[in-house]
């Protein structure tokens, strides 16, 4: 009897098919993900998540954190009514909390117990204080995610070989390793340069691109004293941490924001304006 030349395979016969060629090794496995992915098996979200379940497994946490000088802190001996509207506008759940000094953290405070000093007059800004898990930056990432999980706790403080606070990592930051952006149209390859021209007077710029590089590829001036990077620079100057197509005009230029999460800054476009319309534009 001839076979039904009519049968179509059904997905999962596809996928069955694929999978029979055992992968050796990491990358032969990524190749067969990307094979599928090329014969239609599997749609372009499911392979991102896959690769990155793989990339967290490999991953550590000081390739992910956010660095200490980045870091929205509060200070114990500052009043309620001085850091709140720091917090209102950053907008975080949750806050390092430090007694003067960033390496000295003593807790972490949730902004939603921030309730409890509007309904109880007498209350006690430390003794609302979470305590504060310290890690050190080589934790792997899917080591991290398990603890994340199993404590209940989505923050961490990050600490250097000496002990000093390197950055903060939340779980958030490592979940966005496996459901973030499946490929941006503004990300950098790491072997691209921090500052690539795509127009003429028009560049798209990394956020950690150092202001000395800046202005000598784009003729700026900005001062390096207060900030190091552009990054800095142009939050600074949005006066919150910006979202995705908000831009901001000062010194000639214009900064458009191509990609940003709740917590930092990663690229932006920069334009230079005609001199007519940058002349009561103020340097930095």
């Amino acid at each position: 009897m001839e076979p039904d030349s009519s049968h179509k395979p059904s997905l999962l016969e596809r996928i069955s098919h694929w999978l029979m060629r055992e992968p050796e090794d990491r990358e032969q496995l990524i190749e067969l993900l990307h094979g599928a992915y090329e014969n239609s098996l599997m749609d372009a979200d499911a392979l991102a998540m896959i690769e990155g379940v793989l990339q967290v497994s490999e991953m550590r946490v000081g390739e992910i954190m956010i660095p200490r000088a980045q870091m929205d802190v509060i200070d114990i001996n500052d009043a309620p009514e001085v850091f709140i509207p720091h917090v209102i506008e950053t907008a975080h759940s949750r806050f390092p909390v430090i007694d003067k000094d960033r390496d000295d953290i003593i807790g972490i405070l949730l902004a939603k117990d921030l309730l409890r000093h509007y309904a109880e007059d007498d209350s006690d800004i430390r003794g609302m204080l979470r305590p504060a898990v310290f890690i050190p930056e080589s934790k792997r990432l899917n080591v991290l995610l398990k603890e994340f999980r199993s404590n209940r706790n989505h923050i961490a403080i990050v600490v250097n070989e000496y002990g000093g606070v390197a950055g903060i990592v939340t779980i958030e930051d490592v979940l966005e390793q496996i459901v973030g952006d499946i490929e941006d149209e503004y990300d950098f390859d790491e072997t691209e340069d921090n500052i690539i021209r795509e127009l003429d007077g028009v560049f798209r710029v990394k956020a950690s691109t150092e202001i000395a590089d800046f202005n000598q590829t784009l003729g700026a001036q900005f001062s390096d004293e207060e900030f190091d990077t552009i990054g800095g620079l142009v939050v600074s100057r949005f006066g919150h941490l910006p979202k995705r197509g908000e831009s901001v005009r000062f010194a000639g230029f214009s900064f458009s924001v191509l990609r940003a999460d709740s917590r930092r800054l990663y690229a932006v476009r920069v334009t230079r304006l005609p001199q007519h319309e940058d002349a009561q534009l103020p340097l930095v």
